[in-house]
C-alpha cells in the first residue's frame, strides 16, 4: 500500500488493517517454513506496509 492511500484513514481503520497486515505476516512466515511460499518478496512488502501503518499511527496518537 501506498502512505498516501493510508493517510485517508481513521485510526480504527488503521488499527484494523494492521492486524490484518499481522495475521498475513504470520501466515507467509509459516507458509515460507513450510516450502509453500513461491514469492518471498511479499514477506518484505507486508513488514513494509506494517512499518507505514506503525508510523502513522504514531503520528495520528501522539
Amino acid at each position: 500500500m501506498k502512505i498516501t492511500e493510508l493517510r485517508d484513514l481513521t485510526v480504527p481503520e488503521l488499527e484494523k488493517l494492521l492486524e490484518d497486515k499481522k495475521e498475513a505476516f504470520f501466515n507467509l512466515r509459516f507458509q515460507k517454513v513450510k516450502g509453500n511460499l513461491e514469492n518471498t518478496n511479499m514477506i518484505k512488502n507486508t513488514k513494509k506496509d506494517m512499518a507505514r501503518i506503525y508510523t502513522l499511527l504514531a503520528e495520528k496518537k501522539g
